[in-house]
């Protein structure tokens, strides 16, 4: 997947009453690049789609969710603080968010909402295409133990990793990230926070939001060329922790790939369709450099 913006980013067809809606809940959701990599994929595929934010109040999720289907909506990606009521709400459930206890991609079907976690799946296409890491038999070491590494930690699972240690400030933290690969055959052992940087492991994640301010940076292990190291983060530039990781030699990867992985999988869930990531990509590139 190339990384390179768009010269000319592709037009946007007028809206109709044909047009096919849908849309990212939270609360806030100003920020979201969603509205910008989708509504840049329906244009390159000249599709009769829109995408739109959909700020919705903690307490309100059943009253917006029940509107999705009222009002004809095909779906919603779903972000912060909604994700595990999503999960709670939904009439049918993947594997996936089962298992994470968490929904970011709701699909209309009929009067049904089916719920989905496409962040898993995502990290999982990350990895191996953009990437080049093949996460079957590998060790992996995951800092923090919320949403998005609980997501990691069930790919790995699902991909035949063998071993993870998940790195926290407090052990209870990681007990739903146990539970959500129960049964994979994951070895997971937690460890504490300051004991992540003498930890050896194929792969290293970072599932934090240490280094959001582009100065601080979680604990790095000794890594070298053979070690994959990706920053959750997206940022246009990389962050200090990555850039470290770099100059010790491992290949690196920031938090975007994820992002445009899981929302190309959405894409794919409403439409039927495969999303031109090509077009996502530049899309976000776009938007980045232009908040940053």
């Amino acid at each position: 997947m190339s990384m390179r913006a768009s010269a000319e980013p592709p037009v946007a067809r007028p809206i109709g009453g044909a047009t096919h809606v849908a849309g990212v809940i939270g609360w806030p959701v100003e920020h979201s690049l969603s509205p910008v990599i989708h509504n840049a994929a329906f244009a390159a595929l000249d599709m009769d789609w829109v995408y739109v934010p959909l700020p919705v109040a903690p307490g309100a999720l059943r009253g917006a969710a029940a509107g999705l289907v009222s009002l004809g909506f095909r779906g919603a990606n779903v972000t912060m603080p909604h994700k595990t009521e999503s999960a709670e709400i939904a009439g049918e459930l993947s594997d996936e968010a089962r298992r994470l206890r968490a929904v970011n991609t709701l699909v209309v079907s009929g009067d049904t909402l089916q719920g989905h976690n496409t962040d898993t799946p995502g990290f999982d296409r990350f990895l191996r295409r953009d990437a080049g890491f093949d996460p079957a038999g590998c060790s992996a070491l995951v800092l923090g133990a919320g949403g998005a590494a609980r997501a990691v930690a069930l790919a790995l699972g699902l991909a035949g990793a063998a071993r993870l240690k998940v790195a926290v400030r407090e052990e209870a933290r990681a007990r739903d990230l146990v539970a959500a690969v129960d049964g994979t055959g994951l070895q997971v052992d937690v460890i504490p926070f300051d004991e992540a940087e003498s930890v050896t492991a194929d792969l290293v994640v970072n599932a934090t939001p240490l280094g959001a301010d582009g100065v601080t940076a979680p604990p790095l292990p000794a890594v070298d060329p053979a070690v994959v190291v990706v920053d959750l983060l997206y940022r246009a530039a990389p962050t200090p922790w990555l850039v470290a990781a770099r100059e010790a030699g491992a290949e690196v990867s920031g938090g975007l790939g994820l992002l445009l992985h899981q929302a190309a999988l959405s894409f794919e869930l409403w439409t039927g369709t495969p999303a031109p990531l090509e077009a996502m990509s530049a899309a976000a590139l776009g938007a980045l450099a232009e908040r940053h």
